[in-house]
């Protein structure tokens, strides 16, 4: 992409021009798109071939909450786990002790 195509505009400057209805996103275009087209565009998208057979049915909105910095002692392999996952592994432990919580206040409640 050449320098003389990038434009920059600041979150105030967007919000007027779609204010104004000048913004450039073809919603009505968006919206004629069918759900077996997103997923053929999705397929064709390599950067989205590795999440097209998760199963998201479950998935909820995590809603970011203020975190406290604390000191935890984790067995080395579960560690070396999250670890080699890649960047973020510490949010991911907070999602896999977030959905124990969760289950567990199910649980609670049932009984």
């Amino acid at each position: 992409m050449s320098e003389k195509n990038i434009v920059r505009y600041s979150a105030d400057e967007i919000r007027e021009l779609v204010r104004q209805g000048r913004g450039r996103t073809n919603l009505e275009r968006l919206e004629s798109i069918t759900d077996a087209e997103i997923e053929a565009q999705m397929r064709d998208d390599p950067d989205w071939a590795e999440f097209m057979d998760i199963d998201w049915s479950k998935a909820t909105i995590v809603v970011p909450v203020p975190k406290d910095a604390i000191s935890i002692r984790l067995d080395k392999d579960v560690l070396d786990f999250f670890r080699a996952t890649g960047k973020g592994y510490q949010t991911r432990i907070n999602a896999v002790l977030r959905h124990y919580m969760q289950e567990r206040q199910k649980v609670d409640k049932a009984g």
